[in-house]
């Protein structure tokens, strides 16, 4: 009976000691989702062109830009018409957007936007002329062209307008085609890479290259600051790129997380990590309604007939003032609690999202918050 005992001690004992494994191996993401490998980044392209085919919706004669466009368009296919001549209504003057990826390819597509740049009403029912994407370079990277998907509409007659989101602003899905793509090597003369965290944070990124020094059995990897770990690729590696960063991607580290508490005060939200500790602080919450109410009456006299010039209406305005003050004042007292737990006592006394919001801003002011207040 006793060994019985003492080997239920020693079980009670051996999983309260793996508990904290669980949990923290639960905390832990891949590295991938940390941040991204330095260089890889989409490059933006812009364009300007005509969309052709509207129902006299597009930009007006004032506009000098369109009808310019539209000569210097018509001149490509050998006919001479000069810019004053160009009254057409069916055509918009419009910039192309469009975002490269880094590992596009000479054929592939992108979506591009299209907005206008005149006084076009609508681009519904038209269509981009070819027209060329370049980067911030001055190259060419890609040639846009096809049918205009906007998602809305706008119709007006005799004064009155039927509009529904904003029928100058349009798209193409994969109206765009890559002429040449990006010259993107992420490697460091492909001898290293540079891991770039999304949020930088010195204990997050000493935990990352200890995190690859230990999955990949080597000294591969150097925290250089608190956003930049470098990544030496061995040479038996080097061939074979895309599989090392597979292994580096794919390895998992708990990432250390800042304190913060998240106010949106327009929508009266309030986020925060329920591990955001606060040291001990007393909080008292009164409630004061002042309601301020106005009748307007008409004095109007009765069974008078054949009245002077002199005699009206007169219109009075009787206000009344009343104060309403919550009976209790709610007082709440936490010591060494966490956000989570001083919002749910405020809850139980029932105070609403806008005193919550003032009592959170009021104790960061206390200096019993530790925790940064980002307020929205």
């Amino acid at each position: 009976m006793r060994q019985f005992f003492l080997a239920a001690l020693l079980l009670a004992a051996g999983y309260c000691c793996a508990a904290p494994a669980v949990s923290s191996a639960s905390d832990a993401i891949r590295i991938k989702d940390l941040g991204k490998i330095a260089g890889w980044r989409d490059n933006a392209l812009t364009g300007y062109g005509l969309v052709t085919g509207l129902a006299g919706t597009g930009d007006t004669g004032r506009n000098k830009a369109t009808r310019q466009s539209i000569a210097n368009m018509l001149s490509r296919f050998d006919m001479t018409v000069v810019a004053d001549d160009v009254q057409s209504r069916n055509v918009a003057a419009v910039m192309v957007t469009a975002n490269l990826s880094p590992f596009a390819r000479p054929g592939d597509t992108l979506d591009v936007t299209i907005t206008s740049i005149g006084d076009a009403r609508s681009l519904v029912g038209g269509a981009l002329i070819l027209a060329p994407l370049k980067a911030a370079n001055g190259q060419i990277y890609a040639l846009a062209q096809g049918a205009l998907s906007v998602g809305g509409y706008k119709y007006d007659m005799n004064g009155n307008v039927v509009q529904k989101n904003h029928p100058t602003v349009a798209s193409i899905p994969g109206g765009a085609s890559v002429e040449q793509g990006v010259n993107n090597d992420v490697s460091n003369n492909g001898k290293s890479v540079t891991f770039v965290l999304a949020e930088p944070d010195y204990t997050t990124a000493s935990r990352v290259a200890g995190a690859i020094n230990s999955a990949l059995g080597q000294q591969l990897a150097l925290a250089q600051d608190a956003s930049g770990i470098e990544i030496r690729i061995p040479e038996g590696r080097r061939a074979r790129l895309t599989d090392f960063l597979m292994a580096v991607e794919n390895v998992m580290v708990e990432p250390d997380r800042r304190a913060r508490v998240v106010i949106n005060e327009r929508t009266g939200t309030v986020v925060a990590g329920g591990d955001v500790r606060i040291s001990r602080v007393a909080v008292s919450q009164g409630d004061l309604k002042v309601t301020i109410v106005t009748d307007n009456t008409v004095s109007q006299p009765l069974l008078v007939s054949n009245t002077g010039p002199d005699v009206r209406s007169v219109t009075l305005a009787n206000s009344r003032v009343g104060v309403e003050e919550r009976g209790e004042t709610g007082f709440v007292a936490a010591s060494n609690n966490t956000v989570a737990d001083l919002v749910q006592s405020l809850t139980r006394i029932k105070t609403n999202t806008r005193d919550i919001i003032s009592i959170l801003r009021a104790v960061k002011a206390a200096g019993a918050l530790h925790a940064e207040l980002i307020v929205q």
